[in-house]
């Protein structure tokens, strides 16, 4: 062994750094073979390459060990950062709403693609959702991605305060980007002297859960919470099909 070592990896420097090319077009060109697994030939080359440069600097050929272990390092560097891109891309999707049906027992409403700057009286639509007071009314919107949206509000307020959104999935009733929702969607209100405003919420704000493509059903709730701090309040929700934000 100790023979073999020195003549083919001490003397003959090039002999690991020739294996591993080897391995590469042997890989390259094993792809789609089911009879041996492709990176198994990357593997032993690149692991060849390393243990050689290791051999030669503790044998005090140090250039072209540190040579060998730099490479090795730097090609085990760039398949990883392959696999983590490649994973990202086309790694396995968020299954949350995978088992999901939309509920057949609720009115559903799909988010609009266009704002319009109707008043309350024409958009509040009394069988779509559940309108919890008269004098308020909400529309969601698609924004330029599934899972990312905006909203109007129209509110009619004798209090100055903030409103937010809690959105649940409808059939298991799970909070869905409770933090995030809450944090992204919330409007300053102020108090309207007895008439109804409209207040819009421009930016976008993003439901996570689910994918693409995989409809659900979900609750959006309008929520208040006055300057005073004393508490917060429900003021309105509605029932939506929406999608998750794919990552």
């Amino acid at each position: 062994m100790n023979t073999f070592i020195k003549k083919y990896i001490i003397e003959k420097w090039w002999v690991p750094p020739l294996t591993f090319i080897a391995s590469v077009i042997i890989f390259f060109a094993t792809i789609g073979i089911d009879v041996f697994p492709p990176k198994l030939f990357l593997i032993f080359g690149v692991a060849v390459l390393f243990l050689g440069g290791v051999i030669q600097i503790f044998n005090n050929r140090r250039l072209v060990g540190f040579l060998n272990v730099g490479l090795s390092v730097l090609i085990l560097s760039f398949i990883a950062i392959l696999v983590f891109s490649f994973n990202s891309l086309y790694g396995p999707t968020d299954l949350f709403a995978n088992d999901l049906e939309l509920p057949d027992n609720v009115l559903l409403e799909k988010p609009l693609n266009d704002r319009f700057d109707n008043s309350p009286a024409l958009i509040n639509h009394e069988n779509n959702g559940e309108i919890l007071t008269h004098n308020i009314n909400f529309q969601l919107y698609n924004s330029y991605q599934p899972g990312l949206y905006e909203y109007d509000l129209w509110i009619q307020s004798d209090q100055s305060g903030t409103v937010f959104l809690k959105v649940y999935e409808i059939t298991q009733e799970i909070l869905l980007s409770s933090s995030s929702v809450m944090n992204e969607s919330s409007i300053r209100i102020e108090n309207t002297q007895g008439k109804i405003k409209k207040y819009s919420f421009k930016d976008d704000f993003t439901i996570y859960e689910g994918d693409w493509g995989q409809p659900y059903g979900a609750r959006f709730e309008v929520w208040f919470i006055p300057d005073d701090k004393n508490g917060e309040e429900k003021l309105v929700q509605k029932n939506y099909i929406i999608e998750g934000w794919m990552r």
